[in-house]
């Protein structure tokens, strides 16, 4: 179920517009420098820890499908969080993914980040 919010990217931080631009250009190199070194990433149950660890995932994840990532959504929880939700199309299995990108910032970067399946 596609959900669109009233929240357009340009009003999301420039830190979250910027590694989410990277990450969907598969540009694991500028997107990892959005991190805190002490980086947390959950995606799908899987937790990646430390600036180096994310840089692989953000690098390796999704390399063996292709697909196409729409952004379809955001919202702001409060100064620090958050939530970017796009919608993924793609030889994956089931073919199609509604995801929610929680984003937590520290320092005017990526602290944490929890990816999961959306929910309305």
């Amino acid at each position: 179920m596609t959900q669109h919010t009233d929240l357009p990217s340009d009003l999301l931080p420039a830190t979250v517009r910027e590694f989410f631009a990277a990450h969907v250009a598969r540009d694991a190199d500028t997107a990892s420098s959005f991190l805190t070194e002490d980086v947390v990433v959950v995606d799908q149950e899987e937790t990646f820890r430390g600036r180096e660890a994310v840089h692989a995932f953000l690098r390796d994840a999704g390399s063996e499908f292709e697909y196409t990532t729409e952004q379809i959504g955001a919202r702001r929880v409060d100064d620090a969080h958050w939530v970017v939700t796009v919608r993924l199309e793609g030889t994956f299995p089931g073919g199609v993914a509604e995801l929610d990108y929680r984003f937590a910032l520290r320092g005017g970067l990526v602290a944490e980040l929890v990816i999961a399946n959306h929910t309305a």
